[in-house]
């Protein structure tokens, strides 16, 4: 029985078309600027962000680290949520190589604007003045929750009033996107900088942008090169993301709905539980009542369900395009099997 692969939407494959699509691109040496592929992607991002330019880059981790290393200075400040994947998942990234610090503001990985003015710290001898606030939509330790809007424009404005500078890590804003309605320049909008990938929902092999004013872009260019993210005929990934965003983008509402009803049938199952207000996009975090995370994963992978442990008591499941609704109701049936094993 082949395993139903729930540990993250990043274990996607290419569909047989988006291979065709890079079989047949138009290829050049993008450290020179010449692939017209990476520069058609690149300009398609930056218009549906709504932002003058856009860079690709090989990872998520590379976009938002040389976007935050564009506007932050070393011994400067950083405010972030709790849980951010900028802090918590990209290696000590910030401090490492930017020499930023960071303040962590308390909440969901979600916080408002009253949080960054209390956090605020102007330039002073004493002090590590703060430089950015960033904002991650949808917050993936969060559970996949979607930012409220309105309070992102108040966390912008307030940003940009006491002279900092606000980033977006928008690695799966496609999924905010289908879960509020809005496009996606709409919950870019105001924002300094924005990162998006292709890798996740969408299906690409791999890849992001950063997006932003062409100043930015310029200044991100020269830190791709130092961080060692520079690539020669990248053409074959632009086409792969060009795909993805011309058929992948709609579909995931389909990873919305397998979300729920996985949310649904888990927060069934004896020794399991669900806050099912907080499943908004294709992240479903179930906690346990019994026994470790530890356990049920491997429980569960003996069952041909994969997931993974983001902490003792909680497991997390990411839905994606290579599981049909099929593949969710077997992945609930071995999760439940796995729940048993450990009464």
């Amino acid at each position: 029985m082949a395993a139903i692969d729930l540990r993250s939407d990043t274990v996607t494959r290419p569909t047989a078309a988006m291979r065709q699509a890079v079989f047949e691109a138009e290829v050049g040496d993008d450290v020179y600027g010449e692939d017209p592929t990476v520069r058609k992607l690149e300009e398609v991002v930056a218009e549906l962000l709504g932002k003058p330019a856009a860079l690709l880059v090989p990872s998520g981790t590379m976009a938002n680290q040389i976007a935050l290393r564009a506007q932050v200075r070393p011994g400067e400040k950083v405010i972030i949520g709790e849980g951010a994947h900028v802090w918590m998942y990209e290696s000590g990234a910030l401090a490492a190589l930017a020499g930023a610090q960071t303040h962590v503001l308390a909440g969901d990985g979600r916080f408002t604007a009253e949080q960054v003015r209390a956090a605020f710290t102007p330039a002073d001898p004493y002090l590590s003045p703060s430089k950015v606030v960033a904002v991650e939509n949808t917050h993936n330790m969060g559970g996949g929750l979607v930012w409220d809007q309105a309070e992102v424009e108040k966390v912008v404005a307030v940003a940009h009033e006491l002279g900092m500078a606000a980033h977006l890590d928008g690695a799966r804003l496609w999924n905010a996107a289908i879960a509020t309605g809005k496009r996606e320049a709409e919950l870019a909008a105001g924002f300094d900088s924005v990162s998006v990938c292709l890798s996740k929902g969408l299906g690409a092999p791999a890849g992001s942008l950063v997006v932003g004013d062409k100043e930015l872009i310029r200044t991100c260019h020269r830190f791709r090169k130092m961080y060692g993210g520079g690539m020669r005929q990248a053409g074959l990934l632009a086409a792969a993301g060009l795909h993805a965003l011309e058929h992948h983008r709609a579909r995931l509402a389909q990873d919305h709905e397998h979300a729920r009803r996985l949310a649904d049938a888990a927060a069934e199952i004896d020794g399991l539980a669900v806050d099912r207000s907080r499943v908004m996009t294709n992240i479903v975090m179930v906690d346990l009542t019994r026994g470790t995370s530890a356990q049920l994963v491997a429980a569960a992978r003996q069952h041909g369900l994969w997931m993974g442990a983001v902490g003792a008591k909680r497991v997390r499941l990411v839905t994606h395009l290579d599981v049909d609704r099929a593949g969710v109701d077997a992945a609930i049936a071995a999760l439940a099997k796995a729940a048993v094993e450990l009464r």
